[in-house]
């Protein structure tokens, strides 16, 4: 009975985390290395690879955001990341808001593979999870909730 709870609890997991859809591959014919090197030289470690640009955030805390961005969290995050620094499968959160800006964090949360690619502390922390944040497919409306969660979560009222 122990075993089929482990294995049920594994294959929950595996399942929860996404499997990426396979997006490695760019099917332009260029080299992978060649597209790489010039994707990071434009690369802007302050707002990532992605959509966002700007990410405008209130003074204090939309807590009903934040009460959906928890409810995300629970389904989407909670298996691989802590709400505290502690590492479990990824990082974890504690900080993240005040250690990145919001354009960085939206990016991530809905393009996590150019900017594992590009990202230098991304890359650093990818070296000790050696696991990739798998895409979650959120919309940037579940995003930016999740955003939210994150800002209550370092302490914002």
């Amino acid at each position: 009975m122990k075993r089929l709870l482990l294995i049920l609890f594994t294959v929950l997991i595996i399942s929860s985390c996404g499997s990426g859809g396979g997006q490695g591959s760019s099917g332009s014919g260029e080299s992978s290395n060649d597209q790489t090197n010039a994707n990071i030289s434009s690369y802007d470690p302050n707002r990532g690879e992605g959509k966002y640009s700007s990410v405008e955030l209130g003074a204090t805390l939309n807590t009903a955001m934040a009460e959906n961005g928890s409810k995300i969290q629970a389904v989407k995050c909670s298996a691989c990341h802590k709400l505290t620094a502690e590492k479990l499968v990824g990082p974890g959160w504690k900080g993240v808001t005040e250690r990145r800006k919001p354009e960085w964090i939206m990016n991530f949360i809905t393009n996590p593979d150019p900017m594992i690619d590009k990202d230098p502390v991304v890359q650093a922390q990818f070296e000790l999870c050696l696991i990739r944040m798998p895409n979650q497919a959120l919309t940037d409306e579940d995003a930016r909730h999740v955003l939210e969660f994150m800002r209550k979560n370092d302490g914002l009222n």
